[in-house]
């Protein structure tokens, strides 16, 4: 069975599979709570695999913050 989209695929988006599962942990939360999905054609009956799906179509990213010393 394969899986879409693929871990592969999902880590050119997302540069670490830490913060790609944290980012997808995340927008399905939102689309549990109120939130509709991004995109029209789903694959996934799954909130993660919709988030998946949002994340490896460009539409949900993850932006870096700089570390600041204090």
């Amino acid at each position: 069975m394969m899986l879409y989209p693929s871990i592969d695929t999902l880590l050119e988006q997302i540069d670490s599979k830490y913060t790609l599962v944290t980012l997808s942990a995340k927008r399905a939360r939102d689309l549990a709570v109120s939130e509709k999905p991004l995109i029209k054609n789903i694959h996934s009956d799954k909130l993660v695999g919709t988030a998946l799906e949002e994340i490896n179509a460009g539409i949900i990213k993850f932006k870096h913050e700089e570390y600041v010393e204090r």
